[in-house]
Order: structure tokens, then C-alpha cells, then sequence
């Protein structure tokens, strides 16, 4: 089970390195396909969220496929591996799979339990499928992971209450303004992040909410969603102006560049009027050189984190349950996956059944003569089909049960010598 994650998150690597690192979902293409060259991976795939970029293989040679993995992402850094390499993680075999299950529960969230990166596993195993990135180990791996997730969210409560990236920026306004209601506020964005931070805007008293977007309709979407508000919708290109007029703006778009600098601000604003900027995105929206700006105040997603403390001592209880979860799922991966070994055998005693089916049936159709009709054959194709299928039926799925490896191992060298069966697998 050659399986390997190699990546950061927000707990190894500052918003400034995972920046360089993040993949926008144009280039997963492009990107899965450079990884399947490496000579020594055989599935791979992506999670590349603001928080994280995980890198998921399946490796001929472990210790060469992380060298491969870790060298695409310092190119892709354009930082030398020596001093990338302090950033990253990897981990192997069962604690990849560990780790791609609590990822999924929300359990390596910034936020504990947060919503939204469940929603980005099944992405990742969407784009990994449709690039032709996972194959069986992989493909099995993400279903349990989404199933662990699902689990986690039904069985515990570990996801109520703020637990978004949103929600956070929120909260950390909140801990920083005394009159957030008399607000002007100016989000700029109108994708998934976008509508929480409204939600969570309105639940907090924000009357005066204007959304920038550079698609109108899915700024429409978003307003419409909360019939009871009133907003105003600004096209990108009279950004500056929806930000000139705010007291707060919020910064939660796609953008690989910077789309607020110093000098644009500078050039718009008041100086003498303050402004609080919060980036929520990873590559981030907001120049560093904002902050050299007196009457304005730049917070991303690192600075969530003292907000985000607040709160994680209320869900360490919630998590305990969540972590019992993933051990039942962890197990219920491994068991398939030693499972696997079953197969060359029962496919090899299958091939070898059905070859002395269908000579027997041709023995006995050749002798009941060509008079016998078509639709008598076929009565007597199904029938011997049912047979074969009803007499192997029970053995297979005993020996696909079977727990204890070396039982099962002697279950399949016993049927090898009993139906000289050649495999070319050798138990020990």
C-alpha cells in the first residue's frame, strides 16, 4: 500500500508560502498530468485549498515518489527544496489515510470542523477521476474519506456553530469594531466564501452590504439568497469606488495577483479615514505593501487563528467522538485493501471454471445435434451459468471476509494446489 501525501497547511507553512503553492482549478489539469510522467507515480491527485495543498500518490518506490512529489512542488514554488522542505509534510501508508480522513472531517481545519473542505474532497476526487489521475487505491481512498466525513458531520456535532473561514473573519471584526450595524461594508467576491461571510454578516447586525463581482448574475444569485436584505451590486470595474465608500471590506475572489496595492488605494481612499481590509483568500487578494498604509488595518487568514482558539476548546469533546469515526474507517480501508490479494486467485479459479463450462456445454451441445434449438441453448447456457456461479459464491465471499491474514493466506495456497492454479502471486 505505496500511498503518500506530501504538502503544508496553515499549521507548517505562512500564508506567504502556500500562496506560491496554490493550484487553481484551471491548472489541476496540467498539473496531475506532469506528476503521472514521474517515473515512479501511478495515481495522484490534488486538494488545493486556501488552508492547504496535499499532494495524494500512489508510489512504485515510496522513497523516490516523495522526492518526485517534493521537487514538483519547490518548481512549482520556484524555491530550492532545501528551503521548502521545512514546510512540507509527508506521510506514509496508513497515516496518509488517516490524515485524508480527518482532513475531510474538518479535524485539520484552522477551523475545527469547518464545513466547506468536504465539499473540496469531493472535488478533488471529481477533477482526480476526470483527469485520469486516481486509479483503484485512490479511488476507493477518497470514497471512504467523503464517507468518514459524512459520518463525522451526522454522528457528532462537531459541525455547528462558526465553523468556516468566513465565519472566523467575522468573528474577528466583531472582536475589533464597537458599531458594526453603522458599517459600510464592501465584500468583494460572490462564490461560497462570499455568501457565508453574508450570512454571518446579517447575523451580527450589518445593514449596508454592497457585493463587487465581475459577474453580475452570480452577484444576483448571491443577494437572493437573502430576500430579506438589501445590498448593492457594483461591477469589478467600479471596485474602487465600492471601496472608497466603505468603512470594512472583505476580500474573497479566485485571483492569482493582487487586486488591491497601495497605490491603488492611495489613489482612491481618504487617508484620513480608517479602513479595515480582511483577506479570506489564499493566493492572497490584498498586496503586502498595503499595510504600509497609516488609515488602513490588513488581516488574512493567519490572523484567524486567535479568533479561531477561542473556540476550539468547545470542540475538543466533539472531536474525541470524530476521531473514533475515522479508526472505524481507517480499518474498513485497510481490511478492503488487504482484500486485494484475493483477487488474482479468484479471478484465476473463475477463468478456470468457465473454460470447463463452456467445454462441457459444447460436448453436450454437439451431441444433442443441430436440431436443438436456439432458445433450448440458451436455457441450458443460463443454467450452467447458475451453477458455476452459485457454487463459487459462498467461497469467495469467505475468503474476501476472511480478517486474519494468515488464514487467508493458507486459504489461497490451498486453492492454488487444489485447482493448480497459476497466479504468479506467492504467499508466504
Amino acid at each position: 500500500m505505496n500511498i503518500v501525501v506530501v504538502g503544508l497547511s496553515h499549521k507548517t507553512a505562512s500564508v506567504e508560502v502556500r500562496e506560491k503553492l496554490s493550484i487553481p482549478e484551471a491548472e489541476i489539469e496540467e498539473a496531475i498530468a506532469l506528476l503521472k510522467s514521474y517515473p515512479h507515480i501511478q495515481e495522484i491527485t490534488i486538494i488545493s485549498t486556501c488552508n492547504r495543498l496535499e499532494i495524494y500518490g500512489v508510489a512504485t518506490d515510496i522513497e523516490q515518489g516523495v522526492r518526485e512529489i517534493s521537487q514538483f512542488l519547490a518548481d512549482k514554488a520556484k524555491i530550492a527544496l532545501r528551503d521548502l522542505r521545512p514546510n512540507l509534510f509527508t506521510l506514509l501508508r496508513e497515516d496518509a489515510l488517516r490524515h485524508l480522513m480527518r482532513v475531510s472531517a474538518g479535524l485539520e481545519s484552522l477551523v475545527l470542523g469547518e464545513g466547506q473542505i468536504l465539499a473540496q474532497v469531493k472535488k478533488t476526487h471529481k477533477l482526480g477521476q476526470k483527469y485520469k489521475g486516481l486509479g483503484r487505491l485512490l479511488d476507493r481512498l477518497f470514497k471512504q474519506a467523503i464517507s468518514a466525513g459524512k459520518r463525522v458531520r451526522s454522528e457528532t456535532s462537531i459541525g455547528t456553530g462558526a465553523v468556516s473561514i468566513s465565519s472566523a473573519a467575522v468573528e474577528l471584526v466583531h472582536t475589533k469594531v464597537d458599531n458594526l450595524p453603522d458599517y459600510n461594508i464592501t465584500i468583494i467576491g460572490a462564490g461560497k466564501m462570499a455568501c457565508l461571510l453574508v450570512k454571518h454578516l446579517l447575523s451580527k447586525g450589518a445593514t449596508k452590504i454592497s457585493i463587487v463581482n465581475r459577474s453580475h448574475r452570480r452577484a444576483q444569485e448571491l443577494c437572493s439568497k437573502f430576500a430579506h436584505a438589501e445590498f448593492n451590486i457594483y461591477p469589478l470595474g467600479e471596485m474602487m469606488q465600492a471601496v472608497a465608500d466603505s468603512d470594512l471590506v472583505f476580500t474573497s475572489t479566485g485571483a492569482t495577483q493582487p487586486i488591491l496595492d497601495r497605490p491603488k488605494l492611495e489613489e482612491h481612499i481618504t487617508l484620513e479615514r480608517d479602513l479595515m481590509l480582511v483577506d479570506i483568500s489564499v493566493p492572497r487578494n490584498v498586496a503586502a505593501n498595503v499595510n504600509e498604509i497609516g488609515c488602513v488595518n490588513v488581516y488574512n487568514v493567519d490572523d484567524l487563528k486567535a479568533v479561531v482558539a477561542a473556540n476550539q476548546e468547545n470542540r475538543r469533546q466533539m472531536a474525541q467522538e470524530a476521531e473514533g469515526i475515522i479508526e472505524q474507517e481507517v480499518e474498513s480501508y485497510i481490511l478492503w485493501w488487504r482484500s486485494l490479494e484475493t483477487v488474482p486467485t479468484i479471478s484465476c479459479l473463475r477463468s478456470k471454471v468457465e473454460s470447463i463450462r463452456e467445454q462441457e456445454m459444447e460436448k453436450a451441445l454437439s451431441r444433442l445435434g443441430s436440431e436443438f434449438g436456439e432458445k433450448h441453448q440458451e436455457v441450458i447456457e443460463a443454467l450452467t451459468r447458475g451453477i458455476v456461479n452459485k457454487i463459487l459464491h459462498e467461497p469467495m465471499v469467505q475468503l474476501k471476509a476472511q480478517q486474519d491474514i494468515e488464514a487467508r493466506r493458507h486459504c489461497l495456497r490451498s486453492l492454488q494446489m487444489l485447482f493448480d492454479l497459476d497466479t504468479g502471486e506467492q504467499y508466504s
